[in-house]
């Protein structure tokens, strides 16, 4: 029995926020010192470094369960499923509902029961509950949908990542303007009819020196209050961990697969930062000695920015709609995803589509 998607939906924000929306924004840096450099300079290293051109951010009346509504709803009419059929839903998110213009996160009840609440889900044998894993929470979501769907546990899963980063941000910290907004679900289900689904997975959590590489910390501006925390990360280390650690992980799942590097037809990794993630495929075919194939990894960071566990789902989906230009997934492709996040965690799984 292997895990099959059969439905995908994603929530992309409507409101677009350029680079040029951070002009008037104070930026210091952790000792509260005002930047050297002048917000139009910062915004173009940073769309060097990250690529990140605009993002998307939801608008006011919306939180992030609202995003995985609309997300999760799309899924489950792609898949033309009932919901009541559902077994799980697994939602996974890091910092709840944060309404608009305040700061306190909102996680009684659990996403993951709200979403069933506006399914109007009446079956109390659909489990719903919440992952709280990090950028790769949503890739751990399907990986223990996989896991209830082997074992006999469920025939049919929802996994859903939705994020409002924009939420959590320190206004005055220059990495507010990688974080975006959004939304991505797939429609899970046992499937023994041909040999396409996941193949092989792999998860890791680093915490002995590396789990404070993302925290909630004070803002920049001491003038704010101090009881307030925002999501604050040391960029460098993330860095530098990703590069020594991603490539292995995905070489390790590839391997455990049974598929070579010459059949790998997609990478679908978390959009965290451009440079990165091409460092990180670069140094995962080097594992291999080989060279990196033309248009083997999709990106849409440039117009959505980080959108932490939202990012590969959203992507997913606008690969199988037929949403990017020289992207598409046939019958039979290989796909690995990948991720890293906060933990630090790392994760993968191997599809055949």
């Amino acid at each position: 029995m292997n895990s099959k998607i059969i439905g995908v939906g994603n929530c992309i924000p409507s409101e677009t926020v350029t680079n040029l929306y951070f002009d008037k924004h104070v930026f210091l840096d952790d000792k509260g010192i005002l930047l050297k450099d002048d917000n139009f300079s910062l915004s173009e290293k940073l769309k060097k470094i990250t690529g990140i051109e605009e993002r998307r951010y939801a608008s006011g009346d919306q939180v992030t369960s609202d995003l995985g509504l609309i997300a999760a709803q799309a899924a489950i009419e792609d898949s033309k499923i009932d919901p009541e059929t559902l077994d799980y839903i697994i939602f996974a998110h890091n910092f709840g509902d944060v309404r608009f213009g305040t700061v306190q996160s909102d996680m009684v009840p659990s996403l993951a029961a709200r979403i069933k609440h506006s399914l109007k889900i009446k079956n109390n044998f659909c489990v719903a509950y919440d992952v709280i894993f990090g950028c790769p929470g949503w890739i751990e979501g399907i990986i223990q949908a996989n896991a209830f769907i082997k074992s006999g546990i469920a025939k049919r899963c929802l996994v859903i990542g939705a994020e409002t980063l924009s939420r959590v941000v320190d206004i005055h910290d220059r990495d507010s303007m990688i974080y975006a907004d959004g939304a991505g679900a797939v429609i899970l289900e046992g499937n023994s009819d041909d040999d396409s689904g996941i193949k092989a997975h792999l998860s890791s959590s680093h915490t002995y020196k590396e789990k404070d590489f993302l925290y909630f910390g004070k803002s920049y501006n001491g003038d704010r209050c101090s009881d307030t925390r925002y999501i604050k990360m040391d960029g460098r280390k993330i860095y530098e961990f990703a590069l020594l650690h991603v490539p292995e992980a995905m070489k390790q799942c590839l391997d455990s697969s049974g598929y070579s590097i010459h059949q790998l037809n997609k990478i679908i990794i978390h959009q965290a930062n451009e440079k990165m993630d091409e460092a990180i495929v670069e140094r995962f075919y080097r594992l291999y000695n080989e060279a990196v194939p033309q248009d083997i990894m999709p990106m849409v960071i440039q117009k959505l920015g980080n959108s932490s566990v939202a990012t590969i789902p959203s992507l997913l989906t606008k690969i199988l709609k037929g949403e990017l230009q020289q992207h598409e997934i046939k019958n039979g492709d290989i796909v690995l995803f990948a991720s890293v996040g906060a933990g630090m965690n790392i994760n993968a799984f191997v599809y055949k589509f």
